[in-house]
């Protein structure tokens, strides 16, 4: 294995980690339309990493501020669940945040069984 399968690896790893405490701790996953779902991935996953990795974060509509307060929940629990966090560069951190956004759209979205998230009458 090469230095960067090994680092693909610690990064899928990583990916599965933070993936693995919203599937057990987090009820905004179950929205029932899959453009309610889309919508929820990009703003907690974004404000998420925008809170680890100390940015600016909008939270001018009420709706930013739920996701605000949702992406909050995560950042204070992945910082004391995985101290790896504090220990990459932030270029490395949003890498492993994009990634979890899209295992989260494959889950929860592309590769979901669930017919009513495209359901047009739902």
């Amino acid at each position: 294995m090469t230095e960067v399968d090994v680092l693909d690896e610690i990064k899928k790893e990583r990916v599965e980690q933070l993936l693995d405490f919203i599937l057990k701790k987090c009820l905004w996953q179950f929205h029932s339309r899959a453009w309610d779902r889309e919508r929820q991935n990009e703003n907690i996953v974004v404000k998420t990493m925008q809170i680890l990795c100390n940015e600016p974060i909008k939270t001018d509509t009420a709706q930013d501020r739920c996701y605000y307060v949702d992406a909050m929940y995560l950042a204070e629990n992945y910082m004391k669940r995985f101290p790896w966090i504090s220990e990459i560069d932030k270029g490395e951190l949003k890498e492993i945040m994009q990634g979890l956004k899209e295992r989260l759209d494959y889950l929860l979205i592309k590769g979901s069984l669930n017919a009513e998230l495209s359901d047009p009458h739902y």
